[in-house]
């Protein structure tokens, strides 16, 4: 049986200088995030060869969880940041039922 969770994937790289700004907003946005009754998991992950680069891992019950989520004032105001602290490519996917 195939769940219907959604999955967000964003890599975000940190523009020139603004890796700790970027890494503050992340560790400023987690608990909230967290907390959501839709959210699953947050998680945020550092790529080792390049520690400007981090790789945001969401997972929610549902695509109306992430819907909820990006309504909340936590998720407007990374929103409202995220631009002018990294270079973001997000990816919403849902799970393959592979049998």
């Amino acid at each position: 049986m195939i769940e219907n969770n959604t999955k967000i994937v964003a890599i975000l790289t940190a523009l020139p200088g603004k890796a700790s700004e970027l890494q503050a907003l992340l560790s400023d946005t987690a608990p909230s995030c967290r907390a959501e009754p839709g959210n699953l998991r947050w998680d945020v992950w550092q790529d080792r060869a390049n520690p400007e680069r981090f790789i945001l891992d969401e997972l929610y019950i549902d695509a109306g969880a992430v819907e909820a989520h990006r309504e909340t004032p936590h998720f407007k105001n990374y929103a409202s940041k995220i631009n002018s602290l990294a270079e973001r490519t997000a990816y919403v996917v849902t799970p393959v039922d592979l049998g």
